[in-house]
């Protein structure tokens, strides 16, 4: 009783040629070829002195010249194929949302800038809304890719006011709602995305959340810190919990009283008057500081170290610090987006960093500004209309996309909405380039820049349409001495 097979018989066979043969496959070289090629080749050493000694002076001159001329600074050949036009790639919609008249009020690209997330609600509509809404993503990278059905459609109770991906994971997704909370879903939860969410508490906003920012937590596990800010007046800062619960780690209050006099806030006259928050941009060389727009019409310079505490006692888990340091010149009307630039810092004296940022709002300007001082750096009347949204490019110092449109308060009828490419190197006083987003009526409320993939700017509207434009060479490329043109334009004012 053996598993063992029997003993293997082998046997060698020859299977190789063991005849050779060669083949001459070069012509033989000529006896007058070689003579040639071995003889030194004849040469007029006295002229070629005579002529070098003649252009010397010459070559030399223009050598000198070439050294100390800037013209080819910070030139790279680019070798890649030159697009010339900006084209829509793709014009994604919901119908269902669509079929509800509901408006695309957030767009945002995950982590590997494959995927596009928008969020729909109303944000012309100023009465408490009940009414179902949706967060919804596409993945453009997908064969098959359908316009008009998303990969995913999460089923929001209320209208979702704002969204954003988490900057290192691809599948997390935080999003402020009507009603104040802030939800986080995992798009790779298919049955219940929900993994975190604020819930109704007294920490919980009281007004709409208009934005929401992840910020990198020093926990090495942690997702990070979320952020979010309203109209109530508070920002808000979330961390996870493990029973699915968003618990406030900390928080900010923008009392009226305590904004520095420079910004005139006749609104806000007397009592405890909460200042309504619509945006928020972080700085990127300090994480400590950032910049709030407000309903009064100013942009605030906050820190996040802040000590001192707001002067109203609302009934939170967590003291409310007030963190305005600085008011910037306000604009015509209510400040709808602020934006710091990814590119310039600038070291001042000890410790003080130079930043710059955007912001824009209801009367139709772009100011750009200095952290560090109240006036603007630039005014631009970019539009006769609303400007709901303005952008920084994350790989060209001078370029910024606005999003315009006609505003409700308006008696005019609507007009079609554009999503506008200022280059400030090509002019400070009008746009390069204004792309119509909506053929009807209604505005552009919101657009991204993709980060990984910077020819690609999606845009929302009115109509409850994203539109992926396809950005060409000349707003993708930085040019020579950008950097350098934005840093004289800081420091004709801070020297």
């Amino acid at each position: 009783k053996s598993c063992q097979t029997g003993k293997i018989s082998t046997a060698e066979a020859a299977v190789q040629a063991y005849t050779s043969q060669d083949a001459g496959v070069q012509t033989d070289q000529s006896i007058d070829a070689v003579r040639d090629f071995q003889q030194e080749p004849q040469v007029d050493y006295a002229s070629l002195l005579s002529f070098l000694q003649r252009v010397e002076d010459g070559v030399v001159k223009e050598l000198n010249k070439n050294w100390k001329s800037h013209a080819f600074d910070g030139f790279e050949v680019n070798w890649t194929d030159q697009n010339e036009t900006v084209v829509c790639l793709h014009t994604l919609s919901y119908p269902e949302a669509r079929n509800q008249n509901l408006q695309v009020t957030s767009v945002s690209w995950n982590a590997t800038g494959s995927v596009i997330a928008c969020s729909y609600g109303r944000l012309d509509d100023g009465d408490w809304s009940t009414e179902k809404s949706y967060v919804c993503t596409w993945n453009l990278d997908r064969r098959g890719l359908n316009p008009q059905r998303p990969d995913l459609m999460v089923d929001v109770p209320n209208s979702v006011m704002c969204l954003a991906f988490h900057p290192s994971q691809p599948s997390l997704i935080a999003g402020g709602l009507f009603t104040g909370e802030v939800v986080v879903w995992d798009t790779s939860r298919r049955e219940d995305p929900v993994i975190w969410r604020t819930g109704m508490t007294d920490d919980t906003h009281t007004d709409p959340v208009y934005q929401v920012n992840w910020v990198p937590d020093a926990e090495p596990r942690a997702h990070g810190r979320l952020w979010s800010v309203s109209t109530d007046g508070k920002i808000l800062v979330w961390r996870e919990e493990r029973d699915g619960r968003l618990a406030l780690a900390a928080g900010f209050a923008v009392m009226a009283q305590q904004i520095p006099r420079s910004a005139r806030l006749k609104k806000f006259t007397c009592g405890e008057a909460a200042v309504g928050i619509t945006s928020l941009s972080f700085s990127p060389f300090d994480p400590h500081v950032f910049v709030v727009g407000v309903e009064g019409g100013c942009s605030l310079r906050c820190s996040a170290a802040a000590e001192a505490l707001a002067l109203h006692r609302p009934g939170s888990s967590v003291p409310l610090k007030a963190p305005a340091e600085l008011a910037f010149s306000p604009h015509g009307g209510l400040v709808y987006s602020v934006s710091c630039s990814p590119f310039h810092r600038r070291v001042l004296r000890v410790h003080t960093v130079l930043n710059l940022f955007l912001s824009c709002g209801t009367d139709g300007q772009v100011h750009l500004h200095s952290l560090l001082q109240p006036e603007p750096l630039l005014s631009l009347q970019l539009s006769k209309k609303y400007l709901f949204c303005v952008r920084w490019s994350p790989v060209r110092p001078l370029l910024f996309a606005a999003a315009s449109g006609e505003g409700k308060a308006t008696m005019k009828v609507c007009s079609a909405g554009d999503v506008h490419l200022v280059d400030l190197e090509k002019s400070s006083q009008k746009p390069a380039l204004s792309l119509a987003q909506v053929t009807g009526e209604g505005p552009v409320y919101c657009l991204e820049f993709n980060r990984q993939q910077p020819q690609l700017l999606a845009a929302g509207d009115a109509a409850g349409t994203v539109r992926v434009w396809q950005l060409s060479s000349d707003f993708t490329e930085q040019q020579p001495r950008e950097k350098t043109w934005l840093e004289q334009l800081a420091s004709e004012i801070t020297d």
